[in-house]
């Protein structure tokens, strides 16, 4: 694979790092951002999208008549490499833009597609996905939230729990039981919801790290129109598989962890260890220089990814492989982070020792959350074990 830009690629990223250099956002500022509350936090990202909407930076690779750029699969890789680059605070809508929005694209009528696709990048309208249940996590098959048909509508009654953005979300994309006589996976069918649709309850599910993110979902006689099936009846597994392969593909590893990276470089020159720049030090020097080289090679295996969709292929077992390196990653770099801070590192907020305490503290407990969401790193083994090795199912 040649890693260098074509001339096209390369008059993308010089428009999109000009534009980067030259934005602002009022009220972000990185090192501060995780000690604001969770709502503030959601409006800031909420008006970082429609900024980059105005732009026309939100949903690069989208086809144009869907409100994207048309950008082609090398730039979408490349918009990954820059948004990372100037450690912004990500959008609000990004289970919509990354997960929804192609499994319209790809599954909707184009009734569906011209009522829901316009608000997804303009973050005019927020989404939720309602797919994990309280014995339907790892075992997604097992979904019991049940749909009747009830004349023209779907009657829909059921539990949904850990869903991300509830409470924010005026839409969800919920998977439902409809033929309870079908095997596991074929019995189950997707309806896009209306969240203001009586019947559905909200109980907040506050994290570890403070953030009530989460939401248990309570679903009583929620009733359904016929026409918000995304698909066919008994198309929901399939239709739930090209939403979460989309967002293991979509969610580079390595376009999350170079902030990182680079905030816990910064911590390494402002923490004293034996009164001296902890980067002095030879032992964190071998450490960092440890996560640099996991860093590039989660790039370089990406790149598989890259290589298969520029064949015109689907993605495949391979994103299972940064999703797993890029989650522990992540995880063993935040609580190195918080054994450099010492006893600072239990700062909620900016400490004298070093301003971005707070951001570390935070994100060694948010750090357990990417071992889970999208596929725990237990189902993405199995998954690269089954199809990538030929194991025999366990």
């Amino acid at each position: 694979m040649d890693f260098d830009d074509t001339p096209q690629e390369a008059t993308f990223r010089q428009a999109l790092r000009m534009w980067l250099a030259t934005s602002r956002l009022e009220g972000y500022d990185p090192h501060t951002f995780e000690q604001l509350d969770y709502d503030t936090r959601f409006a800031i990202q909420r008006n970082w999208q429609r900024k980059l909407h105005a732009a026309g930076w939100v949903g690069v690779n989208w086809p144009k008549e869907y409100g994207g750029r048309g950008a082609t699969i090398g730039e979408q890789a490349i918009y990954q490499q820059e948004m990372g680059r100037v450690d912004m605070p990500g959008i609000a809508n990004e289970v919509a833009v990354v997960v929804v929005g192609p499994a319209v694209i790809h599954w909707g009528t184009e009734e569906q597609k011209k009522r829901y696709i316009p608000t997804i990048l303009s973050a005019d309208e927020i989404w939720c996905q309602g797919f994990s249940e309280r014995n339907a996590g790892s075992d997604f098959a097992n979904v019991q939230t049940e749909a009747v048909v009830a004349g023209d509508d779907y009657v829909v009654n059921g539990q949904k729990v850990w869903t991300s953005f509830a409470a924010q979300a005026d839409l969800c994309m919920l998977i439902v039981r409809t033929d309870p006589q079908a095997p596991k996976h074929r019995g189950l069918s997707c309806l896009l919801v209306d969240m203001q649709t009586p019947g559905i309850t909200l109980k907040p599910l506050v994290q570890i790290n403070g953030d009530p993110e989460f939401s248990e979902m309570f679903l009583k006689d929620v009733r359904v129109p016929k026409e918000n099936l995304l698909g066919q009846p008994g198309d929901g597994w399939q239709v739930a598989m090209t939403a979460l392969t989309y967002e293991r593909a979509s969610r580079a590893q390595a376009f999350h962890l170079e902030p990182i990276f680079q905030h816990m470089i910064a911590a390494a020159k402002q923490v004293q260890i034996d009164d001296h720049a902890a980067i002095d030090s030879a032992t964190v020097r071998q450490k960092l220089a440890q996560f640099h080289i996991e860093m590039q090679a989660i790039k370089l295996s990406e790149q598989r990814y890259l290589t298969r969709r520029l064949r015109g292929e689907q993605p495949g077992a391979e994103t299972s492989i940064s999703k797993v390196a890029g989650s522990e990653l992540n995880q063993r770099m935040a609580h190195f982070a918080m054994e450099m801070l010492g006893p600072y590192a239990q700062c909620a907020e900016s400490s004298s020792q070093y301003p971005g305490s707070g951001f570390w503290s935070r994100l060694a407990l948010t750090s357990r959350y990417y071992t889970i969401s999208s596929g725990t790193s237990e189902v993405q083994r199995n998954i690269l074990g089954e199809r990538m090795l030929g194991l025999p199912r366990g």
